[in-house]
């Protein structure tokens, strides 16, 4: 698994805990749907084996004396972000003392999270420092409120991952061949459970190996290695979020708090399974859902309690505007997929193109291509420089007027 392949599988490990919206979950052309059974905005239990309203009051009381609390996201999800951050707040209300860990960060990165906190760096100073563009596949936007937060509060920020580089080589080759100075102190994992074992495996197939390439009975090595890989990614952050949490002898312990993919949370599979290995016991598990689920697809035990995030209406999406699916190589940006018809077809680009420069500066990240995209208004040009293979190119693109 390639390093540029990392925030995908990241996204896939989010999206597939995603349930169905209750009027997608059935065939039309059959039972009409389930009405939901969740009240918008409002918590619920869902340890028995039907989901049953709690008073936050009591919930987040509750989440306050524990050790570690795992809030869940869709990374791409400004709802889910907005729910993490009103549980914060809450939770900083009930226990001051607390800690925030971040799944994005590797490790290295700390000190920069260190100096934000601080009151050291611009918002902008931050997210350059900490190669948001790099670590990230989202908008800095969805995560900045969040960020804000703890350096409003000196609230300290954890960076809870490794580098992809060593998930990758795990991947690749299994933990067994990584030698112990490239695992960042990283421990042997505990077992996954079967069911996590299923369900990554699930995932291994979705990823463009095919039908059945995950299916029981039907594993291969690859298969098995990119299980290995999660279950390090699991035991990372379990060990940073443990690691915060554990102080000397009659010393306050603070509430540490860890943002992660829901992935890495539900049914206590991932962080959790590896957080109880640690001997860490006190764990709660909070996720965001949507309203008009389906209860029937919401199983028991998939967290303590869920937040039923209220429906917006729907939005038509809008066609991408360039039309290119762009990646990142060390210090340069490169053209990994062109839409047929598209912007970016209609104006010359081509999959394998290196953008040089975009209205004269040096393109270095995916993130300042989009944003120079993004801000460029509609019925003007905006001039690339392009390097394929041996030869420099100079192509405009033309942004259409508004009808």
């Amino acid at each position: 698994m390639s390093r540029a392949l990392q925030p995908v599988l990241a996204a896939l490990l989010a999206a597939a805990w995603a349930w169905p919206a209750a009027s997608e979950a059935h065939d039309p052309g059959h039972a009409a749907p389930a009405a939901p059974c969740l009240t918008a905005a409002a918590w619920h239990d869902t340890r028995g084996e039907k989901p049953r309203p709690v008073a936050a009051s009591e919930l987040l009381a509750d989440m306050a004396r524990r050790d570690i609390v795992l809030l869940g996201e869709q990374h791409d999800a400004a709802d889910h972000h907005r729910w993490q951050l009103q549980t914060l707040a809450v939770l900083h209300a009930l226990r001051p003392r607390m800690a925030i860990g971040f799944e994005f960060f590797p490790r290295r990165l700390q000190p920069v999270l260190d100096r934000w906190v601080a009151g050291d760096l611009t918002l902008r100073q931050f997210l350059e420092q900490s190669e948001w563009d790099r670590v990230a596949s989202v908008d800095p936007a969805l995560y900045a409120p969040l960020f804000e937060f703890a350096r409003m509060n000196r609230i300290p920020m954890v960076a809870l991952n490794v580098e992809a580089t060593l998930i990758d080589a795990v991947s690749d080759k299994g933990l067994d061949a990584v030698p112990q100075a490239q695992r960042e102190g990283v421990t042997r994992p505990a077992p996954p459970s079967p069911a996590y074992r299923a369900f990554l495996l699930e995932v291994f197939g979705q990823h463009g190996h095919g039908a059945g390439a995950g299916k029981p009975g039907k594993e291969t090595a690859a298969s098995m290695r990119f299980v290995e890989s999660q279950q390090v990614w699991d035991r990372a952050m379990a060990q940073a979020l443990a690691a915060r949490a554990a102080v000397p002898d009659g010393q306050p312990a603070p509430l540490v708090v860890g943002l992660m993919g829901m992935g890495h949370v539900q049914h206590g599979y991932g962080v959790p399974h590896q957080l109880r290995d640690l001997g860490v016991k006190r764990i709660g598990t909070l996720l965001p859902i949507e309203r008009s689920i389906d209860c029937a697809l919401l199983e028991p035990g998939i967290a303590d309690a869920v937040f039923a995030v209220p429906d917006l209406p729907p939005v038509k999406p809008e066609p991408p505007r360039l039309g290119v699916l762009l990646d990142q190589e060390g210090e340069a940006v490169r053209v990994k997929e062109v839409t047929a018809g598209s912007l970016a077809e209609k104006s010359g680009l081509r999959a394998g193109d290196r953008v040089v420069t975009v209205a004269g500066a040096p393109a270095r990240s995916v993130g300042q291509v989009i944003a120079a995209v993004r801000r460029q208004p509609e019925g003007t040009w905006l001039p690339l420089k392009l390097l394929r293979g041996e030869e420099t190119l100079e192509l405009v693109v033309r942004f259409p007027a508004k009808p």
